[in-house]
């Protein structure tokens, strides 16, 4: 970094380095460390609205967003009344609370595939849980999943992303034992025809698909034509459970999530990020006969200290209410925003002479640095295909311009409701000079 950009940074900088010495990387989560970018992380003092500032004083545009769930921006007004409210009232208690079955109805009446609902306290632990009742229910232990579509750190779903269309799964970290991912069945994203081979290879011993329905996590890849109704047929046909993760996408894409954006019904559905408006909140929920086998109503057994925590709960429904306000009208700014964001970034691109390939949905989205103009970014391979050495010129550039992006070509950007023109006309802005930057790297 020149001498101009290090004095910018200087308080994060030692931020990062104290940090460091107490914790693996500086950070609480890998893709914090801004290693896939070059660089180190800022270290962010406060938020609100559309921007975020770090400890040197400089103020940045976020489409980090917290990775999701800030759908109405940082410190949103109904949120923090009703998490002020709420901790007066006491933070936990390990006990019932009427705040739980408040949100409770609401994720019930607008997710189509949820009868009834279990909160725990993160997207991993939805999974996790969602995985071993569906096991259990079926009877089997195979699991088939998307190369590149992410679960959480679950044993059983932290998979390398092998090649086949019934490759089985290899554990991506030390510490997983091959007994755990052997079970676990992969195949690409948006390839029905590898799903059905999978099923018939393993007839009779795949107790569930577990999909994104759109993929997040390795940038934002829409579902293909047919592709979700393609995979509820095919669980039909083979007696299998469909699982949706809509950690990312649920209350995001949409009020009821993808499934409700699509019109195809999961047997098992996870949620996340937005559920909890900002605090630690998940859930996974489904069909009453499936639901019914979770302790201590059956005999899967899973539990939480903090689930349903009432401060989390405060938040999922403030959140939720005021995206269903005016007849969900949050939904059409959003739409109507992240629109006109992937429009400019379309034409920044093109003018600076770099390959993209932008891919949207509602207000998540993607531009995938491609090698060529005209590639297409559908599945995983497609997405590792891409010139992250140009994303981290442009994220960096990006930074530098007051505009603060996921650290990665393989994350999705959010939009939230507070990210008005000036905030996306300024992006656009900034991009211009980023794309510049990226078209400088041969």
């Amino acid at each position: 970094m020149s001498q101009t950009t290090t004095d910018r940074y200087a308080a994060s900088s030692q931020a990062h380095a104290r940090a460091a010495r107490l914790m693996p990387g500086g950070v609480s989560s890998p893709v914090r460390a801004y290693k896939a970018v070059g660089r180190e992380p800022i270290t962010i003092r406060k938020g609100k609205g559309a921007h975020v500032k770090d400890v040197d004083g400089n103020s940045y545009i976020d489409y980090v967003c917290s990775y999701g769930p800030l759908i109405l921006g940082h410190a949103a007004e109904p949120v923090v009344a009703a998490v002020t409210k709420a901790v007066q009232r006491g933070a936990s208690f390990g006990m019932p609370t009427q705040a739980e079955s408040d949100l409770a109805e609401r994720v019930i009446e607008a997710v189509p595939s949820i009868e009834v609902v279990r909160f725990v306290n993160s997207g991993t632990e939805a999974a996790m849980s969602a995985l071993r009742l569906a096991r259990a229910a079926t009877g089997r232990d195979k699991v088939i999943k998307c190369i590149g579509c992410y679960h959480g750190h679950t044993d059983a779903m932290l998979v390398s992303a092998g090649s086949g269309a019934t490759t089985l799964g290899v554990p991506s970290s030390p510490g997983v034992p091959g007994s755990v991912t052997g079970g676990t069945v992969l195949v690409p994203y948006n390839d029905l025809d590898a799903v059905r081979a999978a099923m018939l290879g393993h007839r009779g011993e795949v107790a569930c698909m577990a999909v994104e329905p759109v993929a997040g996590n390795m940038g934002c890849i829409p579902p293909g034509d047919g592709y979700l109704q393609g995979l509820r047929d095919l669980c039909d046909e083979f007696g299998v459970l469909l699982l949706f993760d809509e950690v990312m996408t649920g209350f995001r894409v949409a009020y009821g999530g993808a499934q409700s954006l699509y019109g195809v019904t999961p047997d098992l559905t996870m949620l996340g990020k937005v559920v909890g408006g900002g605090l630690p909140c998940a859930a996974y929920g489904g069909r009453e006969d499936l639901m019914r086998q979770v302790a201590p109503d059956g005999p899967v057994y899973q539990a939480g200290t903090l689930s349903g925590n009432p401060l989390a709960m405060a938040a999922g429904i403030a959140t939720l209410d005021t995206l269903k306000d005016n007849d969900h009208d949050a939904y059409r700014k959003l739409d109507a925003a992240t629109r006109h964001l992937e429009m400019g970034l379309g034409e920044a691109a093109e003018s600076a002479g770099v390959p993209l390939y932008l891919t949207r949905v509602g207000s998540m989205l993607c531009p995938f640095f491609v090698n060529n103009a005209g590639d297409t970014v559908e599945d995983y391979a497609d997405a590792t295909r891409c010139r992250t050495d140009r994303f981290a010129a442009f994220f960096r550039t990006m930074l530098d311009e007051g505009v603060v992006l996921p650290p990665a070509q393989f994350e999705a950007w959010f939009v939230s409701t507070a990210h008005d023109l000036k905030a996306i006309e300024e992006t656009i802005a900034a991009a211009s000079k980023g794309f510049a930057a990226a078209s400088a790297i041969a």
